[in-house]
């Protein structure tokens, strides 16, 4: 990529922190314009494609502005960074990737804003204008960019989120009462498919109330998301007659859909992963215990050796 031309401030009256900021900005911004054309290279939309290219000569740009500082610098894009993002666009789509893109904008946002004041005054304009082309351009293309698919996160969070807390605590408390874990996979499998019913049907009502997607296929996120997890976390059950083992490779992929789920629905939402996240296992593993208790309990009351 062709790299700045013409008068540069004399390195030696620069402060070193902008200097250090200027390189790894550099770097930052010869990445983005090497995805930004590779994105452009890799889609078959011919608007999305130039939207690519424009953001490309926007980065080339903000290079431009940056290499003034570190004339001898030789910038090198990141290359793994667009690897990942481009199989992030491979695996869950390109409003995924772009979002993943906004995340790392940020940082990149408040290192320029954390040295502002060190600036010639003479490029104040230009910094400016740069600042304000990093906090707009990503957010405004995403919002172009965002898939069908992806109105419809919440309803699959939901029913993943709901599956995952009830049904692990359906082979909890059925552990708890019976010795076959068989019947505690079975428990789990029975009640997921009528959850994932009664789940649909309440997903469907509640997007039928101003939600702008279709409430059918709301309907259908929500109970095949919560049917498919219920059978997921029985699995184990079917595999052992260990109990200690069932429950313990249940409950790990349980926290592993929880991660993956919480992780996506945090980058597409623009929410932070880790309150939520924590929130979400924090349930999942009381709820986990309380009913173990509580099917214990039953079974000491009752006497059941099933």
């Amino acid at each position: 990529m062709p790299l700045a031309s013409g008068e540069n401030t004399p390195v030696s009256t620069i402060d070193q922190t902008l200097v250090q900021t200027a390189k790894e900005s550099l770097d930052n911004e010869v990445t983005d314009y090497a995805l930004y054309n590779a994105l452009a290279a890799n889609t078959k939309d011919p608007a999305l494609s130039e939207t690519f290219k424009h953001l490309a000569a926007m980065e080339q740009k903000h290079v431009r502005f940056w290499q003034k500082y570190v004339p001898d610098y030789r910038p090198a894009p990141n290359r793994s960074l667009i690897r990942r993002v481009l199989l992030l666009k491979r695996l869950f789509g390109l409003t995924f990737a772009i979002r993943y893109l906004e995340r790392l904008e940020e940082k990149a946002i408040k290192s320029y804003e954390s040295i502002a004041q060190l600036i010639p005054s003479s490029d104040m304009k230009a910094f400016d204008e740069m600042l304000e082309d990093e906090r707009l351009h990503e957010g405004e293309f995403s919002s172009r960019t965002e898939s069908s698919t992806i109105r419809y996160i919440s309803f699959v969070v939901l029913g993943l989120a709901d599956a995952l807390v009830e049904i692990s605590g359906i082979h909890a408390g059925s552990l708890g009462i019976y010795d076959k874990t068989e019947i505690a996979g079975l428990a789990g499998i029975i009640a997921g498919a009528a959850a994932s019913l009664a789940m649909a049907s309440a997903a469907y009502a509640q997007a039928k109330q101003g939600f702008k997607g279709s409430a059918s296929i709301s309907a259908a996120y929500t109970g095949i998301s919560y049917f498919v997890t219920a059978v997921v976390l029985a699995t184990p059950y079917f595999l052992t007659h260990s109990q200690p083992l069932a429950l313990g490779v249940s409950l790990a992929l349980a926290v592993t859909i929880v991660t993956l789920a919480t992780y996506y629905s945090s980058v597409i939402s623009s929410k932070p992963f880790l309150r939520d996240f924590i929130e979400i296992l924090g349930i999942l593993l009381a709820v986990t215990a309380a009913l173990y208790l509580f099917g214990s309990f039953i079974r000491l009351e009752t006497g059941i050796t099933v």
